[in-house]
């Protein structure tokens, strides 16, 4: 039998070598500033899971997820979801780019539905952000989702 040789990898998405080894780089979960959040927020008191979903049928994880208060935390990147102060259009490729940013986005604006349909609070946040501030608002909304109404 011929010995085939092995195709050589192409990647549509990359325009070369080095930005598809950044890329693949890029990590999905415990990134820096999740561990940060993490950190401060769990140095608050308050107990969550990380990346769960929070709806049976969806497809999509929160970073953080307070299933009692029916909070859900997104941490987003400025890249993979438009921010509107930092994202810019890679000048390579942007036929693959340009459509693949905006079903993020899409995504995320569905989810957002999704779950507000359902009767959860979504918190989203941009990775510029500094944990500190991020981790304050959570805390401010998970405690005023745990205090009892005045007169109750």
């Amino acid at each position: 039998m011929p010995v085939v040789p092995p195709k050589p990898v192409t990647a549509s998405w990359a325009s070369s070598e080095a930005a598809r080894r950044t890329m693949v780089a890029n990590r999905g979960r415990d990134t820096g500033l999740e561990l940060a959040v993490r950190s401060l927020v769990h140095a608050r008191g308050l107990r969550y899971y990380v990346d769960r979903r929070p709806l049976k049928g969806l497809r999509r994880t929160a970073d953080l997820l307070f299933p009692r208060r029916r909070i859900a935390v997104f941490l987003d990147g400025c890249f993979w979801h438009r921010c509107p102060e930092h994202f810019q259009m890679p000048a390579a490729n942007r036929a693959y780019w340009g459509p693949k940013i905006d079903r993020n986005v899409e995504r995320d604006r569905e989810t957002n539905r999704q779950l507000f349909d359902a009767g959860w609070q979504v918190l989203r946040f941009w990775e510029h952000e500094t944990p500190t501030a991020i981790a304050d608002q959570i805390e401010l909304t998970v405690r005023q989702a745990t205090s009892p109404t005045p007169g109750s």
